[in-house]
């Protein structure tokens, strides 16, 4: 592994994007914080310089073929090659299947699907020439089935099979690609989905707590501390996996 170390980290403006990347920070990475908005991403930019980091905006759509192509030049141009990536960028279009328009289903696949396989294509390249890498996809419990997500529990299932292959195909090469699948996490967007639903989102927690063994909903904290694991030393030898970090078992 190089010296300098380098992560990529998409949908890194808010959420659990935003706690990966500055966790990454804080294990010695350089940070690359991607975002569809690149101004969206000042904020946790800020906070990773704050912190004695080093982090750079990166505007892109990861389902674009050509923005992805754009993003991977400047980062290696502004920071260097990427040794991490981590595919977090989501969005939700929740419905009932028969309410689901053709947009509710492409829009979910061409981001969590078509935008991992950008991101992973391009930053492969680097990887594979450094003998080191590692990619960890952001799946979801929702892969196991959730009413009104059909579109997304496709998508983060879709995301499963792609990291088995992916650990298959690249591992050759000293680069390991695993999942994490969260359960409950306290984000803009679980408190979009209580919003739509009509309920106060402290209410939504407690409820979503009591089904949950750890009794306690997750925290973005939560899934950053699983990536740096994923994407140190100590689990170079773990590939292919999905680990549900849902305060209880699932899958």
């Amino acid at each position: 592994m190089t010296e300098t170390k380098i992560a990529v980290v998409t949908g890194a403006a808010r959420g659990i994007g935003a706690a990966t990347a500055r966790r990454l920070a804080q294990e010695g990475f350089a940070v690359a914080v991607c975002d569809l908005d690149e101004a969206a991403c000042a904020e946790t930019v800020q906070a990773i310089e704050d912190g004695g980091g080093r982090a750079l905006a990166v505007g892109v759509d990861v389902s674009d073929t050509a923005q992805v192509t754009a993003a991977f030049e400047k980062i290696v141009a502004e920071l260097g090659r990427p040794q991490v990536l981590v595919n977090n960028a989501g969005i939700l279009r929740d419905n009932l299947l028969f309410k689901m328009t053709d947009d509710d289903w492409d829009a979910v696949m061409d981001v969590h699907l078509r935008g991992a396989f950008l991101m992973s294509r391009a930053a492969q390249k680097h990887m594979t020439e450094m003998g080191w890498g590692r990619i960890v996809n952001l799946s979801s419990v929702s892969a196991l089935g959730n009413r009104g997500q059909a579109n997304y529990s496709a998508a983060k299932a879709g995301l499963q099979g792609f990291t088995k292959t992916l650990a298959i195909e690249l591992g050759r090469f000293g680069v390991t690609v695993n999942a994490i699948a969260p359960g409950f996490i306290v984000t803009e967007m679980t408190a979009a989905t209580a919003a739509r639903m009509g309920t106060d989102f402290e209410e939504f927690q407690k409820a979503a707590a009591q089904q949950i063994p750890v009794r306690r909903v997750g925290r973005p904290e939560d899934i950053a501390g699983t990536v740096a694991f994923l994407v140190g030393e100590d689990a170079s030898f773990i590939s292919g996996q999905v680990i549900y970090v849902a305060g209880g078992p699932r899958g």
